[in-house]
């Protein structure tokens, strides 16, 4: 029975135009079935445990076709062993002014009150030491590899982070390299180490009519590389705003192992209501990890008005914790546990099919 279905299933009189319907009669009704064929519903069939064989008959056959491991290329690796199963995550909403030292000196207030409220993980918003602007990026951006003087941002970051002992997904802040202006977001380890530097990959141009228009490349300059990194609460990959919205990254970051994506944002009053938390919930949900934004408090009367809603999702798409458009200071609680146990329940990592698609990672294909 076997022999003859596989047979049945590999044959090329099954054309793929075939509907599901006539796919099903092509099947069920075929001469290597009985006759009269089985019915689809075996309680209605005297010879139920038939039905069951051929069933069982079908499932390893359609497993072996669906090639899960090639859906990613390179193959995804597994999930790693995180350094703690369960921590409290900051996420610091906090209001941006035109005045560098005092949203230096603001961010720090934020970062130290949610570390003492209990946060090993605190992410800050996008641009939270500059106005939001084309104007305003070349005139804030600092030199983060020269450090000390010619980025009092990051300095801020690496000493807070090592006097608390937390790791900071320190948002993003404009970055000038050379003649070049990016959107950067660095991360600092529980030492003050700067373990990564992520560059904005998606800029943020956009034209809705009588809504709002912005032209993010006028000024910045697109980074060239997914950010991935390990730290003292598990795997995280980096995205800022915009880059939310392009689901390969997302994916890249999951098929890297990654237990958490961490986005700082900055979405308008256009976009926000609509997209903000459902572009969230689809990362998180079709990657089965936390995801964790972090927007800037609005201020109505900016040039660029925030969303806010800042917010952390759970790996089955749930709203864990978030808030309204007001300064605030969230603290959740992340539970790695959960991760295992929602791709348990909803086996998506075996049921991706090889055989149809697939994810090219070009970093690591190139880098093998």
């Amino acid at each position: 029975m076997k022999a003859a279905l596989s047979s049945l299933l590999t044959s090329k009189s099954l054309s793929l135009h075939h509907s599901p319907s006539s796919l099903s009669r092509s099947i069920f009704h075929s001469k290597f079935l009985s006759t009269p064929p089985i019915s689809l519903y075996p309680k209605h069939h005297a010879n139920s445990t038939n039905f069951s064989r051929i069933h069982t008959a079908f499932a390893p056959i359609m497993a072996a076709s669906y090639k899960p491991e090639q859906a990613r290329a390179p193959p995804a690796l597994p999930l790693p062993t995180p350094p703690l199963t369960k921590f409290k995550i900051g996420l610091c909403q906090i209001s941006v002014t035109p005045d560098k030292p005092r949203n230096i000196a603001h961010a720090r207030k934020a970062i130290e009150e949610a570390a003492s409220k209990g946060a090993q993980l605190v992410l800050l918003p996008e641009i939270w030491n500059s106005p939001y602007s084309n104007d305003c990026f070349p005139v804030y951006a600092e030199d983060i590899d020269a450090g000390g003087d010619a980025s009092p941002s990051t300095a801020m970051l690496s000493e807070v982070s090592r006097l608390l002992k937390i790791t900071i997904v320190g948002g993003s802040i404009p970055e000038r390299s050379g003649d070049r202006v990016y959107n950067t977001c660095c991360v600092f380890g529980t030492n003050g180490e700067l373990k990564a530097k992520h560059r904005k990959v998606h800029l943020f141009d956009i034209d809705i009519p009588g809504k709002i228009t912005f032209i993010e490349s006028k000024t910045l300059t697109a980074g060239e590389t997914p950010t991935i990194v390990d730290t003292d609460v598990g795997r995280i990959g980096i995205g800022i705003c915009y880059d939310l919205r392009f689901q390969e990254l997302a994916m890249i970051y999951a098929a890297r192992g990654a237990h958490l994506l961490c986005y700082p944002g900055a979405f308008n009053m256009t976009t926000g209501p609509l997209h903000w938390e459902l572009l969230q919930r689809a990362r998180a949900a079709d990657n089965q990890l936390y995801v964790a934004t972090c927007s800037p408090a609005r201020d109505a009367g900016a040039g660029y008005v925030a969303w806010g809603h800042s917010t952390l999702v759970g790996p089955f798409g749930e709203v864990l914790a978030t808030t309204e458009h007001e300064e605030a200071i969230i603290i959740a609680e992340v539970d790695y546990s959960l991760i295992e146990l929602r791709r348990t329940n909803l086996p998506l990592l075996k049921q991706r099919r090889g055989d149809l698609y697939q994810l090219v990672d070009v970093q690591r294909l190139n880098s093998q």
